[in-house]
């Protein structure tokens, strides 16, 4: 009976999405594009915080202040240039909603999954592809206090590519496979 309701919920699910590709299309490439702006904000806000003299450029020179400081600025900057479009789109996105049909929501709306409680080992990973990183830059035995805020902000920034290519290139050739699947069947 689960296994049931599950396929029932995924039918509903594809063809909501067919029904509406254009919508899921634009939330989709909005969604793409906020991330890859919340990204280059803080690089761009990284370079103009030591450039401005907010922060110094070696990490060995920061108190606890320029910490405080750098991610309060880095808050404020973020919320403007990418949260404000984020809540726009939001209330958007939610007006649409509320206008679709009673009935396509109804079977669109269920139970959360159990994966709230999940994402505790993303933290050690990451630590572990800086480590890495931090290796291949041949920066293993340097003091930390003698990297600059670009090396590290350059490492986080390799790091969140990695992770990107490592589950996007598997995501890209299961979705042009189920795409080629889903045409092959119609």
């Amino acid at each position: 009976m689960i296994e049931q309701t599950n396929l029932d919920t995924e039918s509903e699910w594809r063809r909501f999405i067919r029904r509406h590709a254009t919508v899921f299309a634009v939330f989709t490439a909005a969604a793409v594009l906020a991330a890859a702006g919340a990204v280059y904000v803080f690089v761009w806000f990284t370079g103009n915080a030591q450039s401005t003299g907010l922060v110094p450029s070696g990490l060995s020179l920061w108190s606890m202040n320029n910490v405080l400081m750098f991610i309060l600025h880095g808050l404020f900057w973020e919320l403007v240039l990418i949260g404000i479009p984020v809540a726009i789109a939001t209330v958007i996105g939610w007006q649409w909603w509320k206008r679709l049909p009673e009935v396509e929501r109804y079977h669109l709306s269920g139970k959360g999954s159990k994966s709230s409680r999940a994402g505790g080992a993303i933290s050690p990973l990451l630590f572990i592809a800086f480590a890495i990183k931090v290796y291949i830059d041949g920066n293993w035995n340097q003091a930390i206090a003698n990297w600059s805020l670009d090396y590290v902000i350059g490492s986080m920034i390799t790091i969140l590519i990695w992770t990107v290519a490592i589950f996007a290139i598997p995501g890209i050739i299961g979705i042009v496979w189920w795409m080629r699947h889903e045409t092959k069947k119609s």
